[in-house]
């Protein structure tokens, strides 16, 4: 429900605010007071197109605010889009534009984008007339105008959630084809990899075990140095045993001569021999054990190469790889699990299509179902639209719902469109291509008395009693107080008879001082309803006859 409106400095209107009652609520006016305005504004402020020339002449900015009653479909859009809200305060949209055709929109007082306002505003107002943008001249609404009536939401949420579960398996299809086709490019080289690490067989510290192999290897090679260069020293001396035996014989033959009063001397010399004897000895043990040593230090320079060259390997295969040597192992096994992987794409990809096969058979069904109910009822609709027309003088129109096949979506495959045909034997067309202002109010009026729901939609009927009269405006206003008992309707008319079913009347008026002319929009009482009225019915010499005829037209 359109709660309120407030205009600044649009057109011929400085300042205007007025609010509005639920119900059916008729704008009466003279001709040219302006109440293309009014609808301009409503539809500045709800996201339409906009034009600098509305901003009035001599200011900088025009602005107007819509406030709206908030429904709980538009809490969840608002919560959607990350729009702050009071559920007391309603939403209120703003919408400024300079004299040099900037615009800026804001809901609830947040800066947003046009398009976002747009949308929020298509699903609050429809403008059915010459303003018409968004109501049936949008062919887009046709297909859900079409299901309102048939009433198959059963069908509709069947249709969607196979056409969902059709996208998601068919996303599956998509993402395992290209997992495949990328491992086909791996498997020759992951197989390569595989079969380099099965040979090379790294194990888990092996890198640390021959480092110190290698390193006690290299220590070897120094002390074999050092031991043979002993042994040569120890070798090299070959008279050294038959030099000390001589001197020991000698030795040995002094000690004899002296007689026991040189006892002194004797024993000198006797460990004088013995310590000769034990360097004999001693040079032979040492000469045994450095070549013990050597025997056990022999040299193994084949072994120290072998060590070399599978660090080495290691350490190339870590590089490769981009990981330490003790890493290769899980490199092993990832290749292998990769490998394994990309064999059971092969059927995850088969049962995949399978899964999407019957995901699409499903929709199919789904769609083909809702596609007949939609053609069963689209005959319907033609026959209620057109048992409306007639009554509002539109004698020789005719209405069409053509349903026929379009891409597949959510809702399904089809595409409807309202066609008409105005005159008999004239072709089938759009609304909007054959169809003047005053015509394409009445079809959207005859169109929305067949459907008879009730939503959060505000509707604004424009020029629907062009050219008609008499009871046929009296048809056209019983079907807008029908209408206003689900859903607030607007009607912006110069007809006694739809204005005297209004449940509020509001008077535009324009008026002029000096160079100055201001457009002006207010409540009538029900005490001046009836002048109104009366007016609108005789001109402006109001008769006693007219204000008669007013009053029972109000009371009728």
């Amino acid at each position: 429900m359109l709660n309120s409106l407030s205009i600044r400095n649009i057109v011929l209107i400085d300042a205007l605010d007025i609010d509005f009652n639920s119900g059916l609520t008729a704008i009466t006016g003279e001709t040219g007071a302006g109440k293309s305005i009014i609808l301009d504004a409503l539809c500045m402020a709800t996201g339409s197109r906009t034009d600098r020339h509305l901003v009035r002449v001599g200011s900088e900015k025009s602005q107007c605010i819509a406030n709206f009653s908030l429904s709980e479909n538009m809490q969840k859009t608002l919560l959607d889009n990350d729009i702050d809200f009071d559920v007391n305060d309603g939403l209120t949209l703003r919408r400024t534009l300079t004299k040099d055709g900037r615009s800026r929109a804001y809901i609830n007082d947040q800066v947003v984008g046009g398009k976002l306002l747009a949308e929020i505003g298509n699903s609050l107002l429809e403008i059915h007339g010459q303003h018409d943008e968004r109501g049936l001249v949008n062919s887009a609404t046709h297909l859900n105008l079409l299901d309102t009536f048939s009433g198959h939401e059963n069908l509709i949420d069947k249709c969607k959630n196979s056409y969902l579960e059709m996208l998601k398996t068919d996303s599956k299809v998509e993402k395992l084809i290209k997992i495949k086709s990328k491992s086909i490019r791996d498997k020759e080289y992951l197989e390569f990899s595989i079969t380099e690490l099965n040979k090379l067989s790294p194990k888990i510290d092996e890198e640390q075990t021959l480092a110190e192999n290698r390193r006690i290897l290299q220590g070897s090679e120094e002390v074999l140095k050092e031991l043979n260069a002993v042994k040569i020293v120890l070798d090299e001396d070959t008279t050294f045993e038959s030099r000390v035996s001589s001197v020991i014989n000698n030795i040995e033959s002094l000690y004899n001569k002296l007689d026991t009063e040189n006892s002194f001397k004797v024993s000198a010399l006797k460990l004088a021999v013995k310590a000769l004897e034990s360097a004999m000895l001693e040079r032979q043990e040492a000469l045994s054990e450095v070549n013990n040593t050597l025997d056990v230090f022999h040299p193994e320079p084949q072994k120290l190469d072998e060590i070399e060259q599978r660090l080495f390997a290691l350490r190339a295969a870590a590089r490769k790889y981009n990981c330490n040597v003790n890493q290769l192992s899980e490199v092993h096994e990832s290749f292998c699990k990769q490998i394994s992987e990309i064999e059971s794409v092969e059927i995850d990809l088969e049962r995949a299509q399978e899964k999407a096969r019957e995901s699409k058979a499903l929709f199919n069904k789904s769609a083909d179902l809702l596609s007949n109910s939609r053609h069963k009822f689209a005959k319907l609709l033609d026959i209620a639209v057109q048992a409306e027309l007639t009554p509002l003088r539109m004698n020789g129109a005719k209405f069409f719902t053509k349903v026929e096949l379009s891409d597949f979506s959510s809702t399904g495959q089809d595409k409807v469109q309202f066609l008409v045909s105005t005159n008999p034997g004239a072709p089938k067309a759009p609304l909007n291509k054959i169809a003047s202002g005053g015509e394409m109010s009445r079809f959207a009026l005859a169109i929305k008395v067949a459907l008879s729901t009730s939503n959060d939609t505000v509707m604004v009927f424009d020029e629907v009693d062009q050219g008609i009269g008499g009871a046929v405006a009296n048809a056209v206003g019983e079907r807008l107080s029908k209408l206003s008992k689900t859903n607030q309707i607007f009607v912006v008319t110069h007809s006694p008879q739809v204005a005297a079913k209004a449940d509020s009347q509001y008077k535009i008026e324009k008026s002029s001082c000096e160079t100055i002319t201001r457009t002006s929009l207010s409540l009538i009482s029900n005490e001046d309803r009836e002048e109104e009225i009366a007016r609108m019915l005789s001109g402006k010499a109001v008769t006693n006859e007219a204000r008669a005829a007013a009053r029972q037209l109000i009371n009728s």
